[in-house]
């Protein structure tokens, strides 16, 4: 069988029930999808008889040799950021289609992948207005890092972690999904309260990070007019234009609003496995806290980059909380304290 022998909700979570019976499938795999490529139907019987968490790792493992030579020939090591914002969407929606074509009860999962859709519609969308799929583009932390790291361990760096291990993360931080999809089985077409209350919070997290884009963007299209022009564009002010970074409206109140929104939307998704497997604690957490991990790091780089670049970095990083609001701080986060001309009863 393709799918564990559950009898309770609890055991949907439990990973010696769940994953290491159908661990070696995983070996068989490629053999028999190289035996089935010409034939449809064999392939949609090999789809349904293999574990869905698997077949999700597989491709995930599938992908990085794809990276990884794409990445050394290009010389551009920006080849999974491409695919950020669509790959756990992509994972999500074979979850639902196991479902489906094994005829599971689907309403809950239906509701997950309508919410990873609009996500994964947001972060593309924001990554290419950026100019992120435009050929020879690259996040400027790579080219930093290739510029401290010599080439052979740079190569080394980007087989462990840009190509495999951001691959597999990708996948990971779906697995809760094939909690989702085993408790399909228990508990039917059983939408409760919570559900609409995990799928609400998720909808909500991803507006949140929309407005935080917004922001940003409009801060940035501003400075980038203002350096052209030396006119200041309406509703925004000249210091905060020469400060070089935002400071208002969500980044008043965390330096990263739309990071923090980003990853709570993974603990949400992870908690929402928890509530409907009736577990306080399961295996994929660990997708999710290699999230959070990735996440510190790239935002301590981030910000070191930008202490460097920003003279007043500093200040905004002792006023504003990095990812939660700092309510202690008695300096406002949009430093409009040091605006010329404005008095005190404008602050």
């Amino acid at each position: 069988m393709a799918l564990p022998v559950i009898k309770s909700v609890s055991e949907c979570a439990d990973f010696s029930k769940t994953v290491l019976p159908y661990a070696s499938q995983l070996n068989d795999l490629p053999q028999q999808i190289l035996q089935s490529i010409t034939n449809p139907q064999a392939l949609k019987v090999l789809y349904v008889s293999t574990n869905p968490l698997i077949t999700a790792f597989a491709f995930s493992l599938f992908l990085v040799p794809i990276f990884l030579v794409i990445s050394e020939i290009n010389k551009n090591y920006s080849q999974v950021d491409r695919c950020w914002s669509i790959l756990p969407t992509i994972y999500n929606a074979h979850f639902v289609a196991y479902a489906h074509a094994v005829g599971l009860p689907t309403q809950r999962l239906d509701t997950l992948l309508a919410f990873s859709t609009v996500w994964s519609l947001r972060l593309t969308y924001n990554y290419w207005r950026k100019g992120g799929y435009s050929i020879g583009s690259e996040d400027y932390r790579w080219a930093i890092l290739k510029e401290k790291i010599n080439p052979a361990l740079f190569f080394v760096f980007n087989v462990v972690f840009i190509s495999l291990a951001q691959s597999v993360l990708l996948f990971s931080v779906t697995t809760p999904t094939y909690i989702l999809l085993l408790a399909a089985r228990l508990t039917a077409n059983e939408y409760r309260t919570a559900d609409l209350i995990f799928s609400r919070a998720l909808v909500g997290l991803v507006l949140l990070a929309f407005f935080a884009d917004q922001q940003q963007w409009k801060y940035q299209s501003a400075k980038k007019e203002y350096q052209a022009s030396a006119k200041v564009p309406p509703k925004f002010h000249r210091e905060d234009l020469d400060r070089g970074f935002n400071v208002s409206g969500l980044w008043s109140w965390s330096r990263h609003p739309n990071f923090a929104a980003e990853q709570t939307i993974w603990v949400v998704l992870y908690q929402w496995a928890c509530y409907v497997s009736s577990t306080y604690f399961n295996w994929t957490i660990v997708g999710t806290l290699s999230y959070l991990i990735l996440f510190q790091g790239s935002t301590w780089l981030t910000e070191l980059i930008s202490a460097k670049k920003y003279p007043e970095y500093r200040e905004y990083q002792a006023r504003v909380g990095k990812f939660v609001p700092r309510l202690s701080t008695e300096l406002p986060g949009n430093f409009s304290d040091k605006r010329v001309g404005e008095s005190k009863d404008q602050l």
